[in-house]
């Protein structure tokens, strides 16, 4: 159970504690912020709200810890993120238990992404060391005009404070995602958890809090967006920002100044089905991609786009597969659990009532109970319905049939969102084609959009974000080049 065991210091009576300085505090705000349970509508935990002071010395403390952890040598700091990485995965029940009741995520796969963040957190360690332990070398005589008289000496060097801002639907695998860069790289790193999701942050923030990091490296602010959200954003001692959410990530961007940004924005992630597609393969993938853990993923199939001649069939495919689909509480591993919010569901149904008025079929009869919202898929949805643009983050899914691969590509590209999208063809040089001309930071051939492996590079075009994620790319995006460069009196040739 949340903060029982080991995570019993992370709770004072009912309120749980915010960290910095490598300690549990409670706010001097004297105030708590409220989660609301998706499945109950009750309000099941609660969080410190902390002020603009308490910020300012979580930053003062991170800059100094850094200036320290910089000099720590690489090994150590990947044998501490190994440490942390083995007590996340001894403790994925208490924070499995966190995630069911504050995002409603099935029970199953709460446990699963813990397990996976902690894989994570060691991968980063081994690849940071490789990655980091080389630098370059540079002689000065392979530019034009130039003798051997310089030698430059290259290096990767952390950026400082990194700002990390996880979003509510993998509140531990996408913190994780950037804290575990942002360490190995030499960084200090302040934690911005989701209201949802917040609790579940606290816990395996607690775990790199048992692995001995030094004091201060690590902090975790909870709070009102509205009160420290800009203050966070904008506070000039953040080097780097790291966010993964919505179009808020659209506002930091032009507030936060002259730092590197790293930004995932959400997507309406296409999935073109061409006539000699395998039908029971595109099916299969659609469902999975479009309504795992409610179709609250950025990358999950957001509008299937399906040549005339094959749409009959997909359809009656689909369907047949959705209504296999369990809907109910997360506790008892239900395929559909409550969307995260009733704000959410109330702007789902809004999608669901405009296509409703302006004529879309309905292969399932809308069902609502509180924040569940049965399994939906909306056959013959046209471009001047919302739901073909807009980003649902729930369980319904909008079958546009097309005429021509031309205009499945057209539909793709008029979206101002470009995450992934997914083509499903046995002729592997048309899907080469069609990949080329989606204007979208992956496609899958074959296979529903994905984040992961974790390894994998992870971007977006256009209003779905800036910069790379991934393993690699995110520690690479953490650090900057130092150049030494050794001037020498005369030319100098090894002469072997």
């Amino acid at each position: 159970m949340a903060g029982s065991g080991v995570f019993s210091e992370i709770i004072d009576e009912d309120v749980f504690k915010y960290y910095a300085d490598g300690e549990w505090k409670k706010s001097s705000s004297g105030k708590s912020v409220s989660i609301v349970n998706p499945t109950t509508r009750k309000t099941q935990y609660k969080v410190q709200a902390c002020t603009q002071e308490e910020v300012n010395k979580v930053m003062e403390s991170a800059k100094a810890a850094q200036k320290l952890w910089a000099k720590t040598p690489l090994w150590k700091r990947a044998e501490l993120l190994h440490k942390a990485a083995a007590i996340l995965k001894e403790q994925k029940g208490p924070i499995a238990d966190a995630l069911v009741k504050e995002i409603a995520k099935p029970a199953k796969d709460a446990v699963t992404e813990v397990v996976r963040s902690g894989d994570l957190i060691s991968y980063c360690a081994e690849e940071g060391v490789r990655i980091l332990g080389k630098g370059a070398f540079l002689v000065s005589d392979s530019f034009p005009g130039n003798e051997r008289t310089k030698y430059c000496l290259t290096s990767k060097i952390p950026l400082g404070v990194v700002l990390a801002i996880p979003p509510f639907n993998y509140p531990v695998n996408l913190a994780v995602s950037k804290i575990a860069p942002a360490l190995i790289a030499g960084n200090a790193l302040v934690l911005k958890p989701p209201t949802q999701g917040a609790v579940a942050g606290l816990h395996m923030v607690h775990c790199f809090h048992l692995a001995g990091f030094p004091k201060g490296l690590i902090s975790c602010i909870t709070g009102r967006g509205s009160e420290i959200g800009d203050f966070l954003t904008m506070h000039p001692g953040v080097n780097c920002i790291s966010f993964t959410g919505g179009d808020t990530g659209i506002a930091i961007s032009k507030k936060a100044g002259m730092i590197p940004l790293q930004m995932e924005l959400g997507g309406k992630d296409a999935c073109i089905v061409l006539e000699d597609a395998d039908l029971d393969l595109a099916a299969a993938n659609i469902v999975k991609g479009g309504f795992s853990y409610s179709g609250q993923r950025c990358t999950a199939v957001k509008v299937v786009l399906v040549m005339e001649s094959a749409a009959e069939a997909l359809v009656e495919k689909v369907n047949s597969k959705v209504a296999k689909l369990t809907v109910g509480a997360p506790e008892d591993n239900c395929d559909i659990t409550p969307v995260v919010s009733e704000s959410s569901a109330n702007f789902i149904e809004g999608l669901v009532m405009d296509a409703k008025q302006k004529g879309a079929t309905f292969c399932q009869e809308y069902r609502r109970e509180g924040n569940l919202i049965w399994p939906l898929l909306l056959d013959h949805v046209r471009p001047d319905m919302r739901i073909a643009w807009e980003e649902p983050f729930g369980p319904v899914l909008p079958v546009i049939r097309i005429r021509s691969v031309e205009e499945g590509i057209h539909h793709c590209n008029a979206s101002n969102f470009g995450l992934q999208g997914c083509i499903f063809t046995k002729d592997i040089n048309k899907a080469i084609l069609i990949s080329d001309a989606m204007e979208t930071g992956t496609v899958q051939i074959n296979s529903a959009p994905a984040r992961g492996p974790d390894h994998f590079p992870f971007q977006g075009v256009k209003d779905s974000g800036i910069g790379s994620q991934g393993i690699t790319n995110s520690i690479d995006m953490m650090t900057k080049v130092k150049s030494t460069v050794i001037n020498l009196p005369t030319p100098s040739y090894a002469m072997g």
